[in-house]
């Protein structure tokens, strides 16, 4: 989660509100579509983080990480959701997987604050936050399964629970590289979110780690069907 500087809390909140109230519809159209807007919205995408990472990091290696990571986040929705069958799907999975981790996380956390999960590395962020954040995803996407008849097996809890922890490892991620380099947001892209990067940081883990599994178990034809279905 992005920290916008002097913003209060209550100003930060509307900004990120209406920015999610924009974006995610966008995000919703392109990924329903598929083809060319849903590879033209990733590349855009993909285009701003490396912008981002180029000027946020230093050095030859730091410099070649941020094409894998662009790159990454380009490759792995676009690899899903070319399955015919269930590419929409498992991009629709996703999204619910990562926002509800990051909303619910949020709110928790600052309704019943306790130990810090990471201090140097995010000083906001808290284990109440992040159990919570991972238990109440896990339900949603368990209910989303079930209603579009995707939730076959218990085994699809154990990897929705890893989706979220995967998830929230990226937005650890992008705290550290940030905190290496002295920088509070990747960027001032998006109100009250910061950059892109700080606002995908989470999602290109998670679609990373599914994108994995799926090819694992379903190959280049099938991976949404390998990612949703056990």
């Amino acid at each position: 989660m992005a920290d916008t500087g002097t913003a209060t809390p209550a100003s930060n909140l509307t900004l990120r509100t209406l920015s999610a109230l924009v974006l995610a519809p966008i995000a919703l159209a392109a990924a329903y579509f598929g083809g060319w807007p849903f590879a033209l919205f990733w590349g855009a995408a993909a285009l701003a983080v490396l912008w981002e990472w180029l000027k946020l990091v230093r050095g030859p290696l730091w410099l070649a990480a941020g094409f894998v990571y662009a790159g990454t986040l380009f490759a792995a929705p676009m690899i899903l959701r070319r399955d015919a069958e269930f590419g929409f799907a498992a991009i629709l999975l996703l999204f619910a997987i990562v926002w509800a981790t990051d909303i619910l996380g949020y709110f928790a956390g600052r309704a019943f604050g306790g130990p810090k999960l990471w201090p140097a590395v995010s000083p906001k962020k808290t284990w109440s936050g992040a159990v919570a954040g991972t238990l109440g995803s896990t339900l949603i996407a368990v209910a989303v399964a079930a209603y579009f008849g995707w939730f076959r097996s218990g085994t699809f809890i154990a990897v929705a629970l890893l989706l979220s922890m995967v998830a929230q490892l990226g937005d650890l991620l992008e705290s550290w590289i940030k905190r290496k380099f002295g920088a509070k947001d990747a960027s001032q892209l998006i109100p009250g979110h910061g950059g892109v990067m700080d606002r995908l940081d989470g999602f290109w883990a998670a679609v990373l780690f599914g994108c994995l599994i799926g090819l694992a178990r379903g190959g280049f034809d099938a991976p949404a069907r390998g990612l949703l279905l056990w």
